[in-house]
């Protein structure tokens, strides 16, 4: 069994059983967790932690990557774009996901119909995405910038469900 079913209600949402969800939480607390102590913890062999690991990441359900600190990597600037859109956000939030300053995009209900998360390596870069780039896609109506001053949490071991 490769503990990862499409739910039938929800196409996108993955049914994971109790040894799947146990392998990413060891995963979302160290990424670099050795096989051999996963498969200890959830009462599997190593080989068969490792190829539902490979399942897990195949299907998308998860990734394994290093997180950073932005500031330490050499980008002094991050912030969030609140986008307003006329007519269908589609196109612009295709665009903005093509963007390589960009690293998350969600569409919104609220007073934004888009949120962009950029990590830039100064101002210069900020103003150049927002002026030439943001602001003259088909449809941006308007932008506000959220410029970050202080990561205070950065974590992503919320678990499953």
């Amino acid at each position: 069994m490769s503990g990862v079913t499409r739910s039938p209600n929800h196409s996108h949402e993955a049914r994971l059983d109790d040894v799947a969800k146990a392998i990413i939480e060891h995963l979302q607390e160290d990424g670099r967790q050795p096989y051999a102590t996963i498969a200890k913890a959830v009462g599997l062999s190593e080989a068969a932690v490792r190829q539902r690991v490979q399942r897990l990441l195949d299907s998308g359900v998860m990734q394994i990557v290093a997180v950073t600190d932005p500031l330490q990597v050499g980008f002094r600037r991050q912030a969030m774009i609140g986008i307003r859109v006329d007519g269908d956000l589609t196109g612009v939030g295709e665009a903005l996901t093509r963007m390589p300053e960009v690293d998350y995009v969600v569409t919104t209900a609220g007073s934004f119909d888009l949120l962009a998360e950029v990590v830039c390596e100064d101002d210069d870069q900020l103003l150049e995405l927002l002026t030439k780039r943001v602001r003259t896609l088909p449809g941006v109506q308007s932008t506000e910038t959220f410029v970050y001053l202080k990561l205070n949490k950065q974590h992503y071991n919320w678990g499953t469900r």
